[in-house]
C-alpha cells in the first residue's frame, strides 16, 4: 500500500510563520542552557575516583538524568571521565596520563560537552588533570665517553649529557649528584629553567701512569615527592698527551626564534678555532643532544657550523631549546670543543612592546647610596590606543625599583643596600605589557655587577694554632703554614702577612722566625733548644690591600720538643757533676771486707742528664769487659747501687776494677762510664774503714733522706702542675681543629715503659725558661709507674735510694 500527502500553498505558507519564532525560542534555551564547570583531577588516578558532583553543579536533577537523554560528549579521549546516571557524579573511567595528553605543557584540561534533552541544554565542563611524579629522569646516553688529557689544569669544565625529565615544574625540576671521587666535582644548574649546562670540574690533576681510567657514576634526581632518580655511567679515559681543544668564539650562544618558522630558517652559524696546524686545525661540528629530547628540532651544518631549523616550531609546546654542539678536529686523537646554543621560541604577536635600555652606570659600588641611578630604559610599541599604552614592571624582588621620569621613559634606581660579598651580581627583567587584550609584553634584562669596597678584614679560620718542632732543626725549616681569607675581591682581598714583633727574654722574636709576606709560611731562622726555650709564642698579623688596609691577628703557640742531644753525666759524692761524665771516669776507691755476704751494697752510681722524658731516663749496667761475668759485684739497674752477687772469699782477688757503663734510652742512645776500685780486706784488717764507711753511710743516708723528701715534694707539685697543663691542653685541642706540623714537626709519639724492676727514675734538670715571656720557670719531672720483677732482676725496694 502506498501513501501520498500532498500540501496546499496555504499550509506551506502557515508552517513558514512557525518556522522562524520556533528556531528563535530554540536558540534561547540553547544559550540559557550554556555554562561552564571546572574540575581538577590528579593523573594516574584509579578507575572510580571521584572528580566532582557534575548534575548538582550544573543544577539539574538526579530524576530527569535519563529522561532527558543526560550524555557525556568529548573530543579528547571520551572514554576517561564518565558520568553515574544514578547518583550524577563524574568519576575516572580509565587510566589518565598527563604526559601522554599534554607533554610537557605546562596546562592540560579535558574539554566535555554535557548535553541533554527536552529542551536541549549544552554545558562545558573543563577537567584539569594535574601533574604527579611518575616520570624518572632519563638520560639519553647511559654510558658517556669522556678522553681527557692529563696535563689538564685544574678548574678545567667538560660538559655532560643531562638528564630530562617527562613531568614538569617541581616534579621535573632536577638535581644532579656525583660518585665520590679525588678528582672531578660536579658543576650543575641552579637556576629553574635548568638553562646551564651540567659538567665535571677537574680539581686533582690527573696522572695517567697511576689513574688511566676513571669511572664515575651521575645521578639525576628530580624534587618531586618520593624522589625519582637516573644514572649515567661516565667513562673517563686519561690520555698521555696533550695538544690544542677547538675553542668556540663563545661558550654559550643565545638565540631567539619566532614560532612556527619554516624549515630550513637559518638560526646561526657558529665558528670555532684551532691553534694547530694542517689536519690537526681542520674541525668538523657535530651535535651531541637538543633538550628537551625527541625529534631533532635543528640540523647543523658539520663543515661550515650553520645551525637551521628542521621542524616546526611550536611556542605552545616548547618554549625553550637547549642545542649542545661539539666541534672535533682531525687530529691521532682527536680533541673537542663544545659549546652551547640556547634558543629562545617567541610567540607570534602583531606588535609586542619594545623594551630598550639606554644606558647603564655599571658597576654599583657596594656602598652606593639609595636613589643611585643604574639604568634608563625606554619602551615603545608601534601600536595605537589601549593597544600602545605601555605599563613596566621590575622582577624579580631586588633593592631596585623603577621611577618614571617622562612619558615611556623610566630609571633603575637603587632602593635597598648592597653587599657584594651576599650577591656579587643581580640579573633584573624589565617587563613591558600593553593595554590590549589579551595584552602582549617584552621584557629586557639588565645585568648589575656590584663593584667591591674593603668592608671586610682577613679571617683567619682559628685564633689560635698549636705547632710541636723537634729541637736542633736546621736553619730556615718551614714549622707552619697561616691561612687567612678575605671576602672581599681584587686589592681588596689581597693578603700579606708580617710577624707582630716582641722581646722573648733578651732576643727580639724576629730572631727565632719568619713570615714569608704571601704565602704565611713560618720559618725558623735558627735551630731551636729545648734545654733554653720549651714554648715560643709567635704572633702573625694578616693585611689585606684595601685603602685603609683592614687587618687581624693569629697566635701560634710553638712547642719545642726535645732530641737526645745531651748525654748523662756522673755526680761526684759531694753532690755536684765530676767527671764530666767522660767515659773513664774514676771514683775513690772503697774497702770492702771478705766477709759479706750477697747483696750487700759496697757502692753507688749516681748521674743525670739533661733531657727530659723518655731521653733522660737512665739505666746502669756493668761493661761487657773480660771477666765482668766472674765478677763477684753487680750493679743495680736503675738505682746504681753497686753491691755484692755472692758471698766474698779468699779466692776474690784483692783489687776489684769496675767499669760501670750509664746509658739513656734516647734514640740513639748515649753513654757514659764510671770506674770503681775495690779493694777486699780481711775483716780484722778494716775495722777503721768500716767505721769510717758507717759514718759516711750514716751520714749519707741522713743527707739522702733529706733530698728524697725535697726531691719528692717538688715532684709532687710538678706532676700536678703537669697535670692540669695536660688537661687544658686536651680541651683546647678537642675545641679546635687538630694543629697542621710544618717540616719540622715531631714524629709519633714514643710509649714510655715502665722500669723492668719496678723502680722510679727522676730526671732531675736545670730549670728551664719558658719563652712565652710571661710566667714562672718550669721545672721537667718523668715518672715510671712500676712492674712486675723479671727473674734474674733486682725487685723494687722501696726504701732503696731515689737517684736523680
Amino acid at each position: 500500500m502506498s501513501m501520498s500527502y500532498e500540501m496546499s500553498r496555504s499550509q506551506i505558507r502557515r508552517l513558514d510563520c512557525w518556522r522562524l519564532p520556533f528556531s528563535l525560542l530554540l536558540l534561547a534555551f540553547w544559550e540559557a542552557g550554556s555554562g561552564q564547570v571546572h574540575y581538577s583531577v590528579l593523573e594516574e588516578a584509579k578507575h572510580g575516583t571521584f572528580v566532582g558532583r557534575i548534575a548538582q553543579d550544573l543544577g539539574l536533577e538526579l530524576a530527569e538524568l535519563v529522561p532527558r537523554r543526560f550524555r557525556v560528549a568529548s573530543k579528547e579521549r571520551g572514554d576517561l571521565l564518565e558520568v553515574n546516571l544514578q547518583n550524577g557524579i563524574l568519576f575516572v573511567n580509565s587510566r589518565i596520563d598527563r604526559e601522554e595528553l599534554c607533554g610537557r605543557s605546562l596546562e592540560c584540561s579535558l574539554h566535555l560537552e554535557v548535553i541533554v534533552d527536552r529542551p536541549l541544554q549544552v554545558f562545558h565542563v573543563e577537567v584539569e588533570v594535574r601533574d604527579i611524579n611518575d616520570n624518572p629522569p632519563v638520560f639519553s646516553l647511559g654510558e658517556q665517553k669522556l678522553l681527557i688529557w692529563e696535563s689538564k689544569q685544574p678548574e678545567s669544565h667538560f660538559p655532560l649529557e643531562g638528564a630530562s625529565d617527562a613531568d614538569i615544574g617541581e616534579n621535573a625540576l632536577l638535581i644532579y649528584r656525583l660518585s665520590q671521587n679525588d678528582y672531578f666535582s660536579l658543576d650543575s644548574p641552579t637556576n629553574s629553567k635548568q638553562t646551564k649546562r651540567v659538567s665535571l670540574t677537574l680539581i686533582k690533576s690527573l696522572d695517567r701512569e697511576k689513574t688511566p681510567e676513571l669511572h664515575l657514576l651521575l645521578t639525576a634526581a628530580d624534587a618531586g615527592k618520593p624522589e625519582l632518580t637516573g644514572t649515567s655511567q661516565l667513562s673517563i679515559q686519561v690520555l698521555d698527551v696533550n695538544d690544542n681543544d677547538p675553542e668556540f668564539d663563545q661558550s654559550e650562544y643565545k638565540v631567539k626564534l619566532t614560532e612556527n618558522a619554516a624549515k630550513e630558517t637559518f638560526v646561526l652559524k657558529l665558528n670555532a678555532t684551532d691553534r694547530d696546524e694542517g689536519i690537526n686545525g681542520e674541525i668538523t661540528y657535530s651535535l651531541r643532544a637538543i633538550k628537551p629530547t625527541g625529534t631533532p628540532a635543528f640540523t647543523l651544518d658539520e663543515h661550515n657550523g650553520e645551525v637551521k631549523v628542521n621542524g616546526t616550531l611550536d611556542y605552545e609546546e616548547t618554549k625553550f631549546y637547549e642545542v649542545e654542539v661539539q666541534a672535533t678536529d682531525k687530529g691521532n686523537p682527536p680533541m673537542a670543543g663544545h659549546c652551547t646554543v640556547l634558543v629562545e621560541i617567541l610567540d607570534a604577536n602583531d606588535n609586542a612592546p619594545e623594551v630598550t635600555v639606554t644606558s647603564l652606570s655599571l658597576p654599583v659600588p657596594e656602598d652606593a647610596p639609595l636613589g643611585t641611578v643604574i639604568a634608563l630604559i625606554s619602551v615603545s610599541d608601534r601600536d595605537s590606543g589601549a593597544n600602545g599604552q605601555v605599563t613596566c614592571s621590575l622582577s624579580p624582588h631586588a633593592p631596585f625599583k623603577l621611577v618614571s621620569t617622562f612619558k615611556n621613559y623610566y630609571s633603575l634606581v637603587l632602593d635597598g643596600a648592597l653587599d657584594r660579598e651576599s650577591v656579587e651580581r643581580y640579573a633584573v627583567v624589565v617587563t613591558a605589557r600593553d593595554g590590549g587584550a589579551p595584552a602582549l609584553s617584552a621584557t629586557a634584562s639588565v645585568r648589575v655587577e656590584v663593584a667591591d669596597v674593603n668592608d671586610n678584614a682577613p679571617a683567619f679560620a682559628q685564633a689560635e694554632h698549636t705547632v710541636f718542632v723537634r729541637e736542633n732543626n736546621a736553619p730556615g725549616c718551614h714549622i707552619f703554614t697561616v691561612s687567612a681569607r678575605d671576602a672581599d675581591a681584587g686589592e681588596n682581598a689581597r693578603v700579606s702577612y708580617s710577624l707582630v714583633e716582641r722581646r722573648v727574654g733578651e732576643r727580639a722574636l724576629s730572631s727565632y722566625v719568619s713570615v714569608h709576606a704571601e704565602s704565611g709560611r713560618v720559618h725558623a731562622l735558627q735551630p731551636l733548644d729545648r734545654e733554653e726555650l720549651e714554648l715560643l709564642t709567635v704572633q702573625v698579623s694578616a693585611r689585606d690591600g684595601g685603602a685603609p688596609p683592614l687587618g687581624s691577628n693569629v697566635t701560634l703557640q710553638v712547642f719545642v720538643l726535645d732530641e737526645n742531644d745531651n748525654a748523662p753525666a756522673l755526680l761526684a759524692a759531694g753532690g755536684g757533676l765530676g767527671g764530666g761524665g767522660g767515659p773513664g771516669a774514676l771514683s775513690p776507691s772503697s774497702l770492702v771486707a771478705r766477709g759479706l755476704g750477697a747483696g750487700q751494697v759496697v757502692a753507688k752510681v749516681r748521674a743525670v742528664d739533661a733531657d727530659s722524658g723518655y731521653n733522660a731516663w737512665l739505666s746502669y749496667e756493668l761493661a761487657p769487659e773480660a771477666g765482668a761475668a766472674r765478677s763477684p759485684f753487680r750493679v743495680g739497674l736503675y738505682t746504681g747501687e753497686v753491691s755484692t752477687a755472692r758471698a766474698l772469699d779468699e779466692a776474690d782477688a784483692a783489687r776489684q776494677r769496675l767499669l760501670v757503663l750509664v746509658r739513656d734510652h734516647g734514640e740513639p742512645a748515649l753513654t757514659a762510664t764510671a770506674t770503681l776500685l775495690l779493694s777486699l780486706v780481711d775483716g780484722g784488717q778494716a775495722p777503721k774503714a768500716s767505721s769510717r764507711a758507717a759514718a759516711e753511710g750514716a751520714a749519707g743516708a741522713r743527707a739522702a733522706l733529706v733530698d728524697v723528701n725535697v726531691y719528692l715534694i717538688v715532684a709532687i707539685c710538678a706532676v700536678s702542675s703537669l697535670l692540669v697543663l695536660t688537661l687544658l691542653l686536651y680541651a683546647a685541642l678537642r675545641c679546635s681543629a687538630p694543629p697542621s706540623q710544618g717540616a719540622c714537626a715531631a714524629g709519633k709519639p714514643v710509649l714510655v715503659c715502665s722500669s723492668a724492676v719496678g723502680s722510679w727514675s727522676y730526671s732531675q734538670q736545670r730549670r728551664q725558661r719558658v719563652c712565652s715571656g710571661e710566667g714562672p720557670p718550669k721545672a721537667d719531672l718523668m715518672a715510671f709507674s712500676p712492674c712486675l720483677p723479671q727473674s734474674g732482676e733486682e725487685s723494687f725496694n722501696p726504701s732503696s735510694d731515689v737517684s736523680y
